[in-house]
């Protein structure tokens, strides 16, 4: 039987509580409402729906409170990879730091999930200028891919003049930009998900998306599960941090079916055998 080809898209998740990202102190996250596994099964729910793999970068934090949670994504036939253990910024830690932290998690994913872990995404994209020092590390520890860069200017991550689509890099590892959309003379337009995703229109995304898809490029899509929860809690935030990660909470989930009905999206195992 003739296999059928592999679907041209990847679509990747970070499946992290809706605290993580807002509290960096992980002494105070056992006070915070923990609402990881229902927002994870909605996205599982939807893939399912479309017949959708996806790669799901596990935060350590959450396989070691969820266990149940890692085995079900990986029963499911979607790739388990590393999200690190804390949520840290790449480059606020040591490379030691970094490694343990790591290794920590691609260990305990590894025996919930029973396959080898090969894949990482750093907290907040933090592999940058910062800390090219990671990329050394990760092949150190036996991946093959990386997920992190992200060729695009913001104030906490990116690395703007980054090549924006998978390529290998001088350590060996195969790096996968999340999309951008590129504009004159030298801006790459953010339109891989995220915040980006609910920030936008529908349609401009799919716009953008349905252009690089035509230009023959692979769309890289990442999003939280906690992006599909607009019921999770409401803290005070600085005014850009709120927007950026309240807005549209009630339509992302009937964007990303949406999504998905449109382009045809597998796993970075699946689509890219890195």
């Amino acid at each position: 039987m003739t296999r059928p080809p592999a679907p041209p898209h990847v679509m990747t998740v970070d499946v992290e509580d809706w605290y993580h990202p807002l509290e960096p102190d992980p002494a105070r996250w056992g006070g915070c409402e923990d609402r990881v596994e229902g927002s994870t099964r909605r996205l599982l729910e939807a893939f399912a729906d479309a017949g959708t793999l996806a790669t799901f970068f596990v935060l350590g934090d959450v396989a070691r409170r969820h266990p149940a949670l890692v085995r079900e994504i990986a029963a499911a036939g979607h790739e388990v990879a590393s999200h690190g253990m804390l949520h840290r910024f790449v480059y606020r830690q040591t490379p030691a730091e970094f490694a343990d932290d790591v290794r920590r998690s691609r260990d305990l994913l590894a025996d919930l999930s029973g396959a080898p872990v090969v894949g990482y995404r750093a907290p907040y994209f933090s592999i940058t200028r910062r800390s090219p020092w990671a990329l050394g590390v990760l092949r150190e520890l036996g991946f093959t891919y990386d997920a992190s860069v992200h060729p695009v200017l913001n104030h906490r991550y990116g690395i703007p003049g980054a090549p924006r689509l998978p390529h290998r890099t001088a350590e060996g590892l195969l790096e996968i930009p999340p999309s951008t959309f590129p504009l004159p003379p030298r801006v790459n337009v953010p339109c891989g998900g995220g915040a980006y995703f609910r920030l936008l229109p529908y349609a401009v995304t799919e716009r953008m998306l349905a252009r690089l898809e035509r230009a023959g490029e692979r769309i890289v899509f990442y999003l939280h599960p906690w992006e599909v929860d607009p019921g999770h809690p409401r803290v005070p935030l600085p005014a850009g941090l709120r927007v950026r990660h309240y807005h549209a909470l009630d339509r992302a989930e009937d964007r990303l079916r949406r999504l998905v009905r449109r382009f045809s999206f597998g796993s970075v195992r699946e689509v890219l055998a890195p």
